[in-house]
């Protein structure tokens, strides 16, 4: 079946007229389309090429699997993901029509730096930061969870009012209601340096949110560094691979690179259990707050400077009570009596 790109002018379903080919990949395309029916409308139109997901014999199967986990797709509805609004079969294709996200990709936005020999500001990169936090959990407390197997930042739209936007998203695949694993995960195959090792098996990897979380972190890593992280694969063959963040960008405070360590632990058990719970550890301490926590101290060292500088007064009122007690003791046999 050939995987030639639709022509511009080309109407899908009496209804979409492809525009412009935006993107093209080894699983489909995406195109921007106008809506004949809604004027005005522009939109997304995502295409699915079902034969390189399915064995010879299996296009039923494979067409019922994608109209049912478009339809949890089409269910969804946060600020931050694209829209679906409609999915259906035609020319042998499968597709899916979203919200067309206007404005650049972080990657595109992480070259511009690039080329000005300078990174992304910190405080700029954990804004983005939190709301995909705020993406993957309504992604995940969904019933089914899903999960989107392939964040990385040209996945990631910046739109012109400063909302990130996860865009990409392929041929989601439902697991057997009887597996106690996660339901429903969006089919992507990932991209090297932002994929954990337990979803190099493909189809038979064991993945879960935990590798959103691998993602999600490697994605902050490479904006933050503007360097991509060494794969997964590459780190289990040579142990130590992975460059910490700080080593490549000094100004990288350091509560950011050890929740971005975590995240991208190379066992699962090992990470954050929940973005939750990762969010907890990349916010604990404002850096831009506490501009002092720059240096490489111990950890323990510090939670004390933090303390110390959060809580002078109370510091010094111990201080001054203390001194007056060990005053009095001293001094009280010597006072006459």
């Amino acid at each position: 079946m050939s995987s030639q790109p639709l022509l511009v002018g080309t109407v899908l379903r009496d209804r979409y007229k492809v525009v412009e080919l935006v993107g093209q990949g080894g699983m489909g395309a995406v195109y921007k389309a106008d809506d004949l029916r809604l004027s005005g409308r522009v939109c997304a139109v995502k295409e699915v090429l079902p034969e390189l997901f399915g064995s010879p014999g299996m296009d039923e199967q494979t067409h019922d699997q994608f109209y049912r986990e478009a339809s949890t797709l089409a269910r969804l509805d946060h600020p931050n993901l694209p829209k679906v609004s409609d999915y259906f079969s035609e020319i042998g294709r499968e597709y899916l029509v979203m919200d067309f996200v206007p404005g650049r990709d972080l990657r595109q936005l992480l070259e511009e730096a690039r080329r000005q020999d300078s990174f992304l500001p910190e405080e700029t990169v954990l804004g983005w930061a939190g709301q995909l936090c705020d993406a993957l959990t309504y992604l995940h407390t969904q019933e089914p969870p899903v999960v989107h197997r392939d964040i990385k930042p040209s996945n990631i739209k910046l739109t012109p009012r400063g909302v990130v936007k996860l865009v990409d998203f392929g041929l989601v695949k439902v697991l057997q209601p009887d597996d106690s694993r996660t339901v429903t995960v969006v089919q992507g195959r990932g991209t090297a340096a932002f994929t954990p090792l337990e979803q190099y098996g493909g189809d038979t990897g064991h993945t879960d949110i935990r590798s959103d979380i691998y993602a999600l972190g490697a994605t902050l890593y490479n904006l933050l560094t503007g360097q991509a992280p060494a794969d997964a694969k590459q780190r289990f063959l040579k142990p130590g691979s992975l460059i910490p963040l700080r080593d490549l960008n000094p100004r990288v405070s350091p509560q950011v690179e050890r929740a971005l360590l975590a995240a991208m632990a190379q066992h699962p058990d090992d990470r954050p259990g929940s973005v939750e719970e990762f969010r907890k550890i990349l916010f604990a301490v404002p850096a831009a707050a506490h501009p002092d926590l720059a240096g490489s101290a111990a950890p323990e060292a510090e939670a004390w400077r933090f303390a110390l500088s959060s809580h002078r007064l109370l510091f010094a009122t111990a201080i001054l009570l203390t001194t007056a007690a060990v005053l009095v003791t001293v001094w009280s046999p010597l006072l006459p009596r």
